[in-house]
């Protein structure tokens, strides 16, 4: 809720989408997101790809669990 007791919307103009804000530079970033998303979740080598496999059955948790924890802490479990 804003200070003066309303709801806080805004009313939007003619034309718009509801699309994301076009600040500068927004493009670019989300090309960039884009591309290191792709290339961290390529897919490995066999071997890597078995060895994560067979360490998240281990643990219980799915291979896409298992990669996600290793990409955000950089640490095998």
């Amino acid at each position: 809720m804003a200070h003066d007791g309303s709801l806080g919307l805004k009313a939007v103009g003619i034309g718009h989408n509801g699309g994301p804000a076009l600040d500068p530079g927004a493009g670019w970033r989300l090309f960039c997101w884009k591309r290191a998303h792709a290339r961290a979740w390529k897919t490995p080598p066999r071997e890597i790809a078995l060895a994560r496999l067979a360490r998240a059955e281990a643990l219980g948790i799915s291979y896409r669990e298992y990669t996600a924890a290793l990409l955000d802490t950089g640490v095998h479990l």
